[in-house]
């Protein structure tokens, strides 16, 4: 007889080889056949609500792997909640407009002769935003993300839009929306004003200065100062110094140099001083008197003191002002009268403008220089540099390395470049307000207070940031943007009224944003102006736009205001978290805060949460934008990770990470958690497999009648759902990876799983022993299922659906539930000490092996001597302990006063041919000769069962 036929073998549909590449796109394709997110929220209705609100991505390219690992993230946070029993909608968006889609299209648009028009630049732009959420949306969705992609916010969407511009509206009526001129960050290759949240800081090497600025009245004496910005020196109007320095009189070869005393010797070796003389110290009274003629501009200019940024570290102790470029300039001359002189044109050249006298202006040889560097030069310094040599006002030239602003997407340093822009007034205070109230900006610091930050770090980030930021200046010199609806008078005066905005963006709603660069100033005016309109007619309409992030700062009202799944906050538009990268305190964090707090009087979002960056395994910074400059081989679009690995090793590579700090990506990496996945995949199996006979409503054991053994492993894994848990709670998804795989991979498969296997394949298929295993079995790989939905989106769910006698539907439709078994602190004790026993004895088991006593465990009679405690509770249960060690054979000698001695010899008796124990009853059943008693039952059992005979 062939004995193998009689063993109860594992047996399943599950596969060992996952084939994720080919079997998710199957599985994702039945999700959206049978329309599972809709499921789901419909299985959630009377469920408590949590929303967590998507920041949307830029329309533009494929999704980075960063893009992806914080799409997954947030996929983790809402099938975990939506396994706790919560109605967690999500409703992805895109970020639409904005240079980057601009640039490109512009460039392509240029290499195939397009013209400029506004209006057909706009459609071709629109046309690409929509072309790369398609194709965004296909590889979002490929990641196992589920959510409403069918109906996603697009904020270039005329509603969206819309809603956008009656926020600004508030903003407009509430009198913190302001037309001025000051400096802002302006790139010169895009030709328009950026946001902080756009610049870039890197470092930069920059063409350093000291520069002879003559005292009027007192020949051979000059102020010294340094720059590492020489062009702005045409539009230098005054000098700052530090009021509480000392400064000295500094005699080199017949000059001499004013400059702060503290500074002398380091200037004395930049310069090359090999002879110097400090000749006298001045006070802040002498140099407040003191009047100095420009370098080369027919002008004068004198000193104010500006103690909160004239500093002793670098320089001189003297700062260059020039209030048309730089914000510490603009304010220190704004408290003195001094015009906001900036002669630079929007392409970065050198201009006269009406600011000042044309005489007093710069010399005619530097109109029309550009400030853009090439290879580390500009031709605006060169100018600047020459007529300052020609007039042997150059004292030194160096490089200096720093950090400094570039543009984010030209990669070009910016400049600071005044000019008239709208902004939003963050000191802001209501007109009528009472002595103390707070500001604006006070408002939002305290709001910060209020929301949870994870990491707790951020909360000092973005305050930081609120608490430095200058005013926001919100108008782009483009023409891919929501436009600003506000229009100029004859005499060039601004013309904005909260109303009028208010019914530009009905407009909008009706016919689009396009409107407003298709229509003339005239019929826009007939279908917008005010019924009983008394202030000034337009002449014509602004052609500036809206920083994309006020577009993406009013998603909140925008998306969440609109959708009713998605209310659920006293507030009307509050949400219960944001996540995106720590970046985002700058950005998105911030300006949503700000629209928010003006608009509804709170934080859009309750919790805040935070990954790092994306780095290679260089530890070098990688990044959407990095990429899309070229040259930069290493694959970094989700979608190659995924065409190799399949999205569940992805999602799994993810969880592996403390998201808190930056990330590394390498392939290397991947293989590791690759190796992982198998280790789970194959667990999954293993107890599939062993439950092909097992129905839940027949076999199932009571937790009472179970075998000490699954007992004791259902404890353990109740424990285990316990901790992961409170980590999925914590957001600590690398917490859940870390205690899941070492769970798996020790408790489970190399100790649980290995053990069973005799009683699951050689006990009668009915055997009170095999169905109480199979219970323990079938329990885990339920909740095992449902514990790791959330990160094995495909493989979880396509185990889910073989396992017998599970809730209909999908494991997203499940409710997790932990398992709990209660056990007697006796019973816990029993079995830590026979695992502490096995622990003790498995090295001498290897032993035997060595001396070739035995080959298998198996073949091995274990004899403990003496009344050593862990012996004396082995003997009390003795039969689990010899399963535990999966010998044939123990025996106790009771021998007082000789405790711990333990022999290894070879098992008494045959080999079963079935079961392979070595027991003395082989040979005893004549019917199967070659079987031991427990097997001649066993088979036996299976014939009666079959209705023969054996």
């Amino acid at each position: 007889m062939d004995y193998k036929n009689t063993l109860n073998l594992p047996r399943t549909a599950f596969p060992m080889k996952a084939d994720l590449v080919v079997r998710e796109p199957e599985r994702l394709r039945r999700w959206q056949e049978t329309r599972l997110y809709e499921r789901i929220q419909q299985a959630r209705a009377g469920g408590p609500l949590f929303v967590l609100h998507d920041g949307p991505p830029f329309a533009n390219g494929d999704v980075h792997i960063g893009t992806a690992l914080n799409k997954i993230l947030k996929d983790f946070v809402l099938k975990y909640r939506t396994l706790r029993g919560y109605r967690a909608p999500y409703v992805p968006g895109w970020d639409c407009h904005g240079l980057p889609i601009e640039f490109k299209v512009v460039q392509e648009r240029g290499r195939s002769g397009g013209s400029e028009d506004a209006a057909e630049i706009r459609r071709a732009c629109e046309a690409y935003a929509r072309r790369f959420v398609e194709l965004q949306r296909r590889q979002f969705q490929r990641l196992g993300v589920l959510g409403d992609w069918e109906r996603p916010y697009l904020t270039l969407d005329p509603a969206y839009e819309a809603e956008e511009l009656r926020l600004f509206a508030d903003l407009v009526e509430q009198g913190m929306v302001y037309r001025g001129k000051k400096p802002v960050y302006w790139s010169i290759p895009c030709r328009t004003a950026l946001a902080e949240a756009e610049v870039e800081y890197q470092e930069h090497v920059s063409q350093s200065v000291y520069v002879k600025f003559p005292i009027v009245g007192r020949p051979g004496t000059y102020l010294l100062i340094w720059t590492t910005t020489p062009w702005t020196l045409p539009a230098n109007l005054a000098v700052a110094y530090n009021s509480t320095f000392s400064y000295a009189v500094v005699r080199v070869d017949g000059e001499d140099y004013v400059l702060s005393a503290m500074l002398v010797n380091t200037v004395a070796a930049k310069c090359g001083w090999q002879h110097f003389q400090i000749v006298r110290h001045l006070d802040a009274g002498h140099l407040e008197q003191v009047e100095y003629q420009h370098p080369f501009c027919a002008r004068t200019g004198r000193l104010y003191p500006g103690d909160a940024f004239v500093d002793n570290v670098t320089g001189t102790g003297f700062v260059h002002i020039a209030p048309g470029h730089g914000l510490e300039d603009y304010l220190l001359g704004l408290e003195h009268g001094l015009p906001v002189y900036s002669p630079v044109d929007d392409e970065g050249r050198f201009a006269w403008t009406d600011d000042l006298p044309r005489e007093a202006q710069m010399p005619a040889e530097l109109i029309g220089k550009s400030i853009l560097e090439r290879h580390g030069r500009s031709e605006a310094n060169d100018a600047v540099l020459h007529e300052l040599r020609v007039r042997k006002l150059l004292l030194h030239e160096e490089n200096y390395r720093h950090s400094y602003p570039h543009c984010w997407r030209s990669k070009t340093p910016v400049i600071f470049r005044a000019m008239h822009q709208w902004f939003i007034r963050l000191d802001h205070v209501p007109a009528g307000s009472p002595p103390g109230t707070p500001t604006f900006r006070e408002r939002a610091l305290a709001e910060i207070e209020k929301v949870t930050w994870i990491p707790d770090w951020g909360k000092n980030r973005i305050a930081a940031a609120v608490k430095a930021r200058p005013d926001w200046c919100i108008s782009r010199q483009r023409a891919w943007g929501v436009p600003i609806p506000a229009f100029y008078d004859a005499r060039g005066e601004p013309i904005l009224d909260a109303t009028v905005v208010r019914r530009a963006a009905d407009l909008v709603e009706r016919h689009g944003s396009n409107v407003w660069f298709e229509w003339p100033v005239e019929r826009l005016w007939s279908e917008i102006r005010p019924p009983g309109w008394t202030g000034p007619e337009p002449a014509v309409k602004s052609t500036d736009t809206l920083d994309v992030w006020i577009d993406s700062g009013s998603s909140s009202r925008a998306v969440i205001a609109r959708r009713p799944e998605l209310r659920g906050s006293p507030l009307p538009f509050q949400c219960d978290m944001y996540l995106e990268g720590s970046d985002q305190h700058r950005g998105w964090f911030q300006s949503s805060l700000l629209l928010s707090l003006a608009s509804q009087g709170a934080a859009p979002y309750r919790t805040v949460l935070t990954h790092g960056f994306m780095v290679d395994a260089d530890r070098e910074k990688i990044s959407k934008s990095r990429q899309s400059q070229g040259g930069y081989e290493k694959p970094q679009t989700a979608e190659a990770y995924v065409r190799k690995w399949g999205a569940d090793i992805v999602r799994l590579w993810v969880a592996s990470q403390d998201f808190r700090s930056d990330i590394v990506v390498s392939e290397e990496r991947l293989a590791k958690v690759a190796e992982i996945y198998r280790v789970l995949r194959n667990a999954l199996r293993y107890q599939l497999s062993n439950l092909y006979d097992f129905d839940p409503d027949r076999h199932r054991v009571p937790d009472e009648a179970l075998t000490g053994l699954d007992r004791w492993i259902l404890d353990l894994f109740g424990r285990l759902e316990r901790e992961v848990q409170a980590a999925y709670e914590r957001y600590e998804f690398h917490v859940v990876y870390q205690k899941v795989s070492q769970f798996v991979a020790v408790e489970l498969s190399a100790v649980y799983h290995d053990i069973i296997k005799d009683r699951l394949y050689t006990d009668p298929a009915d055997s009170p022993r095999r169905r109480s295993t199979q219970t323990a079995l079938w329990r885990m790989v339920r909740d095992l299922c449902c514990m790791l939905s959330p990160i094995l989106a495909f493989t979880a769910d396509e185990a889910w659906e073989l396992i017998p006698g599970r809730p209909a539907g999908s494991v997203h439709e499940q409710v997790w539930e932990p398992t709990r078994l209660e056990r007697s602190a006796e019973e816990v004790e029993v079995w830590e000490n026979l695992f502490r026993l096995r622990d003790r004895l498995l090295p001498e088991l290897e032993r035997a092996r060595q001396a070739k006593v035995i080959g298998k465990a198996l073949e091995a009679r274990l004899i403990l001597c003496g009344e050593d405690p862990l012996f004396v509770c082995a003997r009390a249960h003795a039969d689990a302990f010899r399963e535990l060690m999966n010998v044939s054979q123990v025996e106790f000698r009771p021998e007082p006063g000789r405790d711990g001695p333990v022999e290894v010899v070879h098992a008494t008796g045959e080999k079963c041919e079935r079961c392979w124990h070595w027991e003395p009853d082989v040979g005893r059943h004549a019917d199967h000769p070659t079987l031991c008693g427990r097997c001649v039952e066993a088979v036996r059992t299976a014939a009666a069962h079959a209705g023969g005979t054996a």
